[in-house]
């Protein structure tokens, strides 16, 4: 998908549920793509069970579970790409299935522990139905790490990963109204797939964040049904070109790259939903969001090596006290960079509370 915490998504996010096969495999499968802690329950090394190798054989596994193309070269695929170059570094193995349907999310946890995982990720909470499986005697022996993006209850089998995406897109926004500004633009435009409480809020919030900079900015948002489907992205895109619109951001999956790469070409400037593409050359991006469930992730592994990854709690990321969520603007003229920077930072002090900004501005 893409999109953050993906963003409501991250609820959905720009989420991105699609088929795939039961059968899990050593190797990507895409056929079938900090933080203060509130305790909830005991958990962790507090359970009695030992990390990293929880289930004590000698060995430590990683199961990953993704809703999205874990090929996407974004939102999805930063989180098992997380996990393979941190298991790389540890000498651990990875399982790892995309493309799971939420209707297979309990079958496929199950199919997991049954291969003596330690940890079982989930990529997004699309897939919170698996989550009745960590109390499951199939899978008394793992750990569970779960990005909370919308309606997920805290037990106390699992840990819950989570950010404020009104903060992310409210600073997006901002980023590209100093763009905007600069260049003279006031129209801008939003990409995405199904229409839903999480890709609506999203939009209102990038809108506000814009309307920070450029008070008359209009935002034309798209629904195109889809989070992967390039033609339905490009339709939207070049609809929106037609009418003028000069920036855009693709809140997508799969169909990212292709909606991006036709802004290019029209001139229009475009937003990463995500993670951080400013190396990019096609498509060319010109602000990076980055709430990236990787960057999350590899943090969650880190204090999972050592046993310090707290079952029943919740993990709460802060834009402008942690290093993510964050936006950066890829080429910053003048004073961008710092009129940005300090944004941010009265964020992350509450100087400025991105929810009220939201409903003022949005």
């Amino acid at each position: 998908m893409t999109t953050h915490s993906m963003l409501w998504r991250r609820g959905a996010a720009a989420g991105l549920a699609l088929a795939g096969a039961i059968a899990l495999s050593g190797c990507a499968d895409n056929s079938a793509t900090a933080a203060k802690a509130t305790p909830a329950a005991s958990g962790g090394s507090d359970s009695g069970l030992k990390e990293p190798d929880v289930n004590g054989d000698g060995k430590v596994v990683i199961g990953v579970l993704s809703p999205g193309d874990i090929n996407d070269r974004g939102y999805y695929q930063s989180f098992v790409d997380s996990a393979d170059a941190f298991a790389k570094e540890k000498d651990w193995t990875v399982i790892k299935r995309g493309s799971v349907p939420p209707s297979d999310a309990l079958t496929a946890a199950r199919a997991l522990c049954q291969q003596r995982v330690d940890l079982v990720a989930i990529g997004a909470s699309e897939l919170k139905a698996a989550i009745p499986a960590s109390e499951e005697p199939v899978c008394s022996k793992t750990a569970w790490y779960v990005p909370m993006q919308g309606n997920v209850d805290q037990t106390p089998r699992i840990l819950l990963s989570t950010d404020d995406p009104k903060q992310s897109m409210l600073v997006a926004g901002y980023a590209a109204g100093l763009r905007m500004k600069a260049a003279g633009h006031t129209k801008a435009g939003f990409i995405t797939g199904i229409k839903a409480d999480y890709s609506v809020a999203a939009s209102t919030a990038f809108l506000a964040g814009i309307r920070q900079v450029v008070p008359k900015a209009t935002l034309t948002s798209t629904y195109t049904g889809d989070f992967n489907d390039s033609a339905k992205a490009k339709e939207a895109t070049q609809a929106q070109i037609s009418q003028g619109v000069k920036v855009i951001y693709p809140y997508l999956g799969g169909a990212t790259d292709a909606s991006a790469k036709l802004a290019n070409s029209s001139g229009a400037l475009t937003l990463t939903p995500g993670t951080d593409r400013c190396a990019s050359t096609s498509p060319k991006f010109d602000i990076s969001v980055m709430f990236s469930p990787g960057d999350y992730f590899r943090a969650a592994l880190e204090e999972f090596a050592k046993n310090n990854l707290k079952m029943g709690t919740t993990r709460v990321w802060q834009l402008g006290v942690d290093p993510f969520p964050t936006v950066k603007i890829c080429d910053a003229e003048g004073d961008e960079e710092q009129q940005l920077a300090q944004f941010i930072k009265k964020i992350g002090s509450k100087e400025i509370d991105a929810a009220a900004e939201v409903e003022r501005l949005g």
